[in-house]
């Protein structure tokens, strides 16, 4: 049976649930369609965006979506929304943890700004990220194993090219860390931890290397394939991750660059 013949209840990731934060746009929405097709039922999460999120889920039925709203700018935020997420099926088996802000913090900017910069891209981008990792840790040890799967991005493994966002490339180093920190500690457990690293992604994120690279065409001057990352290229690597069938790649930073970046 083919992919495109194959109903989604047969599909590689049917009776699985997968919790998906920052679905209702870019990577995350991609990703929860993405989820959607190879059979899992998938726990949309958003802050703002709720009609995104119920697009992103829209092909299924009612019982096998979820979608939830959380801000992650709240302290405690992904507890609450870890607890409203296992709730609704009694367990997750997947958690794809994706919502990310990108605040600008240059160096020549006013002090408020450098300060409000690093405090919400640590607040949104790694603690409330870092809480629902240990959560879902916590809920995988007492199922017999799950799997985690982090976005953290080229910044993270060079730096950024772009001077004003530092905190952004420091925050992706974090949760590839904390990922990494994971996969090493709770292998034995059945626990598989994965970071995905995209480049330059086709999403509204990426409007600020447009900016600094002197528009669209400087973008594509600076990178190997002459094109941005689609989001389903990315979703697509989320929903093999997510299906487990290669354990021993726990642990592994995936890079999405189109080789800009090789290392």
């Amino acid at each position: 049976m083919t992919p495109a013949s194959r109903s989604p209840a047969e599909g590689p990731l049917a009776g699985k649930t997968v919790l998906v934060t920052g679905a209702s746009r870019g990577i995350g929405a991609a990703t929860a369609k993405a989820l959607a097709a190879d059979g899992a039922a998938v726990i949309a999460h958003y802050r703002t965006y709720r009609e995104g999120a119920d697009e992103a889920v829209s092909s299924l039925p009612e019982t096998r979506k979820l979608v939830l709203c959380a801000d992650f700018a709240d302290a405690g935020a992904a507890r609450s929304l870890w607890a409203r997420a296992v709730t609704w099926q009694g367990r997750v088996d997947v958690v794809v943890a994706n919502a990310a802000i990108m605040p600008e913090t240059p160096i020549d900017g006013p002090d408020e700004l450098w300060d409000e910069g690093w405090r919400s891209a640590m607040q949104v981008n790694v603690l409330e990220p870092a809480s629902l990792m240990r959560e879902a840790i916590r809920h995988f040890l007492t199922v017999g194993g799950g799997i985690l799967i982090t976005l953290s991005s080229w910044a993270a493994q060079r730096g950024s090219a772009i001077p004003q966002l530092s905190a952004y490339a420091a925050s992706k180093a974090a949760v590839k860390a904390v990922t990494q920190t994971v996969a090493r500690n709770h292998a034995a457990e059945g626990i598989l931890a994965f970071v995905v690293a995209p480049g330059i992604v086709d999403t509204r994120m990426s409007a600020i290397s447009a900016t600094v690279r002197g528009g669209e065409e400087g973008v594509r001057a600076a990178l190997a394939m002459g094109e941005k990352v689609p989001p389903d290229d990315v979703a697509r690597l989320i929903a093999y991750l997510a299906t487990g069938a290669c354990r021993h790649l726990t642990g592994a930073t995936l890079d999405v660059n189109g080789a800009s970046y090789i290392r």
